[in-house]
């Protein structure tokens, strides 16, 4: 016998063996390198035609509500979530897809459905709390200091100003 265990040449195959990764390792791999986040916000308008924008408490700036879509929820079952959980809001009825975009600020696989809400409750939020810092509605030309560029231009595109983009 060779030294170290090792089994001697004569006994090998001649042909070699392709290599096989098992395939739950791969497609764990395969989720993990190439796996898409997707997320939902909601412009939701008042009456008067004021949005709802929050503040977080861990990122700079005022945005839709909204979250990510979690393992076995629908984009629709999120989206009610998430608007309960930070601004108290109750949908009367189903909000409207109005666009889905690749944001890129996060990484190149976040996707985004935004909804826009016209029908809907308000029950009093939790505010503030350790997620969301501020919370309020505003007349769409007057957004508070901060609002970020994204949902500036968001707004633009419900408003019919500017063509809607594929990027966030």
């Amino acid at each position: 016998m060779p030294a170290y265990g090792l089994k001697s040449l004569e006994n090998m195959p001649k042909e070699p063996r392709p290599f096989r990764v098992p395939q739950k390792v791969f497609l764990a791999y395969a989720r993990f390198r190439r796996g898409m986040t997707l997320g939902v916000r909601a412009a939701c308008f008042d009456p008067e035609g004021r949005v709802f924008l929050i503040r977080h408490t861990y990122v700079r700036g005022w945005y839709f509500p909204g979250g990510g879509v979690e393992p076995g929820e629908t984009m629709e079952e999120s989206l009610t979530r998430e608007l309960m959980e930070e601004g108290g809001i109750r949908l009367a009825r189903p909000a409207q897809l109005f666009g889905i975009y690749l944001n890129r600020h996060v990484s190149r696989r976040d996707h985004v459905g935004l909804y826009v809400c016209r029908d809907w409750t308000q029950v009093p939020p939790k505010v503030p709390n350790l997620e969301i810092a501020e919370i309020g509605f505003f007349a769409t030309d007057a957004l508070p200091e901060g609002t970020t560029q994204g949902t500036r231009r968001r707004l633009a595109e419900i408003g019919g100003e500017v063509a809607p983009a594929t990027a966030w």
